[in-house]
């Protein structure tokens, strides 16, 4: 597979991820079986400080769509490999790449896909899902881009685009691409990564140092503006991203808090555990139960309560991967997918039939 933080996108049958190999970024597609059905190189593998691809190819139909470390942005056919089109938008829309390179899993929006160039000129842009041509731009935040992925929301009728720069959270008008606010946010060495999480009217997002900020918006007619409510400095996420259930949330903090696994309250910030747990890692979430991957490999399955942090078993996965096991454990149709490295790892997590 090459090495890489990307995990997987898993769509009709098929897996996909993507690493770097002989100076290449390459996306594979793979068979449930593991078989290996094609690869397609989309640019330069990122070579500098932390090499390894990144961003994760995005399914849409039968197309993916992919953004690798470089700014070069390629649509595919998801069957075949075949390329339909591409374009660097770093060079197109004249920004700079950032420390660590361009990580974002590029998100489809109808007849759009949505990228976060950074730079002068903008920080959004919309794609013509089809041809790559440039459907809007928004105007430039005054920022680079981030690591993060943009994501969709709706509140009173407004559709808006979230996303990080390298300096604050912000909101685009989804349909004509108008900004609409800048919630300025800084972090040491602007590692602005995890994906904001958008609810009711209410945006979360966490940064390394600088904390879990939730904003509250305030739509008139296509105007929107945006304050903040609480902020948390004792969750500090850097990149394991965050799940929220029943008005709690969950995730492992940085340097503020050593690490630890924290919950809080959604609605005030307040803290309701703090555990050290597998140690600092991702998580995601699956019929009841989180599933946390420390950086150090070792997977835990934890019980999703407020109350405690509550491990119910553990497993280390082999050894071999190169670099932290940074990349999101992923679930789907009974199987746990974990990318380590070179190499990805499927485990069968179906609950045992019962004994007649």
């Amino acid at each position: 597979l090459g090495h890489g933080f990307s995990t997987v996108a898993i769509a009709k049958g098929r897996i996909y991820t993507t690493g770097d190999r002989a100076g290449r970024t390459i996306i594979s597609a793979l068979g449930l079986d593991g078989r290996l059905l094609w690869q397609v190189e989309n640019g330069a593998a990122w070579d500098a400080s932390v090499p390894g691809s990144r961003g994760t190819p995005t399914i849409d139909g039968d197309r993916l769509y992919h953004e690798n470390a470089q700014g070069d942005v390629v649509c595919l056919d998801a069957k075949s490999g075949a390329k339909q089109w591409g374009r660097n938008i770093l060079a197109d829309f004249h920004s700079k790449n950032i420390i660590w390179g361009l990580a974002e899993s590029l998100l489809v929006d109808g007849d759009r896909v949505i990228c976060c160039p950074g730079g002068p000129e903008t920080a959004m842009v919309a794609l013509d899902k089809h041809t790559g041509r440039t459907v809007w731009k928004s105007a430039t935040a005054g920022d680079l881009a981030s690591y993060s992925s943009p994501v969709l929301g709706e509140y009173r009728d407004l559709r808006m685009l979230f996303a990080l720069t390298s300096r604050a959270a912000i909101a685009v008008h989804a349909d004509s691409g108008e900004l609409l606010w800048r919630f300025e946010h800084i972090t040491p060495f602007e590692e602005m990564i995890p994906t904001p999480f958008y609810d009711n009217g209410q945006v979360l997002i966490t940064t390394r140092t600088a904390g879990t900020v939730l904003l509250a918006l305030d739509v008139v007619g296509k105007r929107c503006s945006v304050r903040q409510v609480w902020q948390s400095k004792e969750l500090d996420n850097q990149h394991g991203g965050l799940v929220v259930l029943d008005g709690y949330i969950y995730g492992s903090s940085h340097v503020n808090s050593n690490g630890k696994w924290i919950c809080l309250e959604w609605k005030t910030g307040k803290v309701m555990y703090m555990d050290r747990g597998v140690g600092k890692g991702s998580v995601t979430y699956a019929d009841g139960m989180l599933y946390a991957l420390s950086e150090n490999r070792v997977l835990g399955l934890v019980k999703p309560t407020p109350d405690r942090h509550a491990i119910v078993s553990q497993f280390k996965i082999p050894s071999g991967g190169e670099g932290p096991s940074w990349a999101h454990p992923v679930i789907c149709g009974g199987r746990l997918y974990i990318r380590h490295g070179e190499f990805l790892y499927a485990y069968d997590i179906h609950a045992p039939s019962p004994t007649p």
